[in-house]
């Protein structure tokens, strides 16, 4: 049975860390399961916030000399995987209902295909692939004329997303989870020399640390959320024209600002640019290469801002057939084998996804301790660092964890009591108001992780730094 502090050491050696600093951390809350799943999302959810408190800690102690101490409770942690889920502006409910024609549709040869219809473009791609109108009945009809795997590879031809649903064992022999296998869980890399840089000052972690935000979603937000909850200035940059959802960005903007720009632009791009030599990280989630193309490549900038630490998240892995595919956490589950599995435990014909992000959220606390171990290392021996990994590759971790028992599903509640979740939650005052949103789940004993800044509405700053 996977433990938290057994799945923090999993993580560890990609700080090149002994298990010294789990010693640090004192979980709490009991074990998986939590919510209805085979899947140990809250060891999952424990560990990965745990990785990344100890960073935190880490560049603490490089500042201070002094150690902390972190408690997690692992069904704190488990919430957290789906924090926009507790969302509630000016006391009313977020909605966070998805797209009725997004989801899982039977196939002629007797499987199944998952579209990803959340997003505006994402959604006219998949109806004009199947010729039909925005109405699920229809989709119904026009997915049973086609084979699952000729559907998934039109949609992803016309630039859409989504995937055909396979068991683990059909996902172990496709060749992309064969270079997913090859990678390890992240990378931390240098890619290029400059002098040591000393943490600025500053009572807290990351005091004086910037961040460029260029990511989107679920998994990019949430590391520069991280970052942020530990004293960065983070710096969110969207574009007026690209689909959004609204209620991720008050789950994932709390700590940040935010601006817009439009990168089609030239002169938008130079803004950006100009940006880049007074930022300490830049983390951005687009597909593979696709940045290179506006000269924002992990080379290009670190040209610009020698000791800059890029992070970069895809959704298939920089390596394979899929590389530069895009995905989503629901894709993952799909084409991995999880909704399959998900769908075994509730009994049900059709796929199912499990009942959080954990792919996402886990993704992005990730990415925040690799940028925090990788800004440890710049001010120790200097250099350029490249952090990397994928919605794949943490899918695949979250996988090798093991699953809990069946007979330890039974009568699992499918939500958390009142008690905790008001426990765990706070309110912010926001430009639209009162948000109540949880509070962050790492707590650690000398510098309490909180969020200087609320979330405001896209665009609501200038691109400039404060």
């Amino acid at each position: 049975m996977t433990q938290p502090n057994e799945a923090l050491r999993t993580i560890l050696p990609l700080a090149a860390w002994r298990d010294g600093p789990a010693a640090d951390v004192a979980f709490t809350g009991g074990a998986d399961p939590v919510l209805p799943t085979p899947f140990r999302i809250g060891t999952a959810g424990a560990a990965t916030l745990a990785a990344s408190g100890l960073a935190a800690a880490d560049l603490w102690r490089a500042r201070t000399g002094r150690r902390q101490q972190m408690t997690i409770d692992l069904r704190q942690a488990a919430a957290a995987l789906r924090s926009s889920h507790y969302i509630k502006l000016g006391g009313a409910e977020v909605s966070t209902t998805r797209n009725t024609v997004m989801g899982f549709y039977p196939t002629r040869d007797g499987r199944w295909s998952y579209l990803h219809c959340n997003f505006p473009n994402h959604r006219a791609v998949a109806l004009s692939v199947l010729g039909v109108p925005e109405d699920r009945a229809a989709v119904t009809r026009a997915v049973a004329t086609w084979n699952a795997a000729d559907l998934e590879e039109a949609i992803i031809a016309a630039k859409g997303a989504g995937g055909m649903v396979r068991s683990h064992a059909e996902w172990a022999k496709h060749p992309q989870a064969a270079a997913v296998a090859a990678l390890p869980l992240m990378e931390i890399i240098r890619i290029g020399d400059s002098a040591p840089e000393p943490l600025p000052t500053g009572d807290r972690p990351l005091s004086g640390i910037r961040v460029l935000d260029l990511t989107r979603v679920l998994a990019g937000p949430t590391c520069a959320r991280t970052l942020a909850e530990h004293g960065a200035d983070v710096l969110k940059i969207t574009g007026a024209h690209l689909p959004n959802l609204g209620y991720q960005e008050w789950d994932t903007g709390h700590g940040k600002l935010s601006a817009q720009l439009d990168l089609r632009k030239p002169g938008d791009v130079d803004i950006l640019r100009g940006l880049v030599p007074k930022a300490d990280v830049f983390s951005q989630g687009y597909r593979p290469g696709s940045l290179a193309a506006r000269g924002l490549s992990p080379e290009e900038l670190c040209a610009i801002r020698p000791g800059l630490v890029y992070v970069s998240l895809s959704a298939f892995g920089h390596a394979g057939p899929w590389a530069s595919r895009r995905g989503f956490d629901t894709v993952i589950q799909s084409v991995s084998g999880i909704t399959v599995r998900q769908a075994e435990t509730e009994k049900t014909a059709e796929p199912q996804f499990y009942p959080v992000s954990a792919i996402d959220y886990c993704t992005g606390y990730l990415m925040a301790f690799g940028a925090m171990v990788a800004l440890a290392r710049r001010a120790q021996e200097g250099g350029s660092w490249l952090v990397r990994t994928s919605l794949a590759q943490v899918g695949k971790w979250i996988v090798d964890l093991g699953e809990v028992p069946a007979a330890a599903l039974e009568g699992i509640p499918d939500e958390f009591t009142a008690s905790e979740l008001e426990r765990w939650s706070t309110t912010s005052e926001t430009p639209s108001g009162p948000l109540g949103h949880l509070k962050p789940a790492v707590q650690l004993s000398e510098t309490p992780p909180y969020w200087a800044r609320p979330s405001v509405p896209l665009g609501y700053h200038r691109p400039v730094w404060p």
